[in-house]
């Protein structure tokens, strides 16, 4: 076992290695390694919202659906609450990950469907929107 020192980011860890096969050779010379440049940080790209799964009803509202299978984490609309084109109706946990839903359509509120803590499943109707 050989004791070694790697410093990664500025911090330094003391690890154990050990050797599987020894050559028998001298000790090779420490590497010289030229400074490590400064890190520039990256910022993901930005994306348009993913369009609103719906589901178009008969009498003039539109059915809000699940996209996927999780939890209702958050509500931020009720029956009767005006909502925009693209504004987050609901918010699913899922994966552990909140996956925001978003308005298909521009209207008013019909009825909720759900309620925070529910499970759903990909399809479930969450909200109606008249409008």
């Amino acid at each position: 076992m050989k004791k070694l020192r790697i410093t990664l980011e500025g911090k330094a860890y003391e690890v154990m290695v050990e050797l599987l096969e020894d050559t028998g050779s001298a000790p090779a010379a420490p590497l010289h390694h030229a400074p490590a440049l400064p890190v520039q940080p990256v910022s993901a790209p930005v994306t348009a919202p993913p369009p609103p799964v719906a589901t178009p009803v008969s009498d003039g509202c539109t059915t809000v659906v699940c996209p996927m299978a999780g939890l209702v984490f958050k509500c931020p609309v009720k029956a009767g609450d005006p909502v925009t084109l693209n504004q987050v109706v609901v918010v699913l946990d899922a994966m552990k990950m909140e996956t925001p839903v978003y308005a298909p359509v521009a209207g008013t509120v019909r009825a909720v469907l759900v309620k925070e803590g529910d499970a759903v499943d990909e399809g479930h109707s969450l909200l109606q929107i008249e409008g």
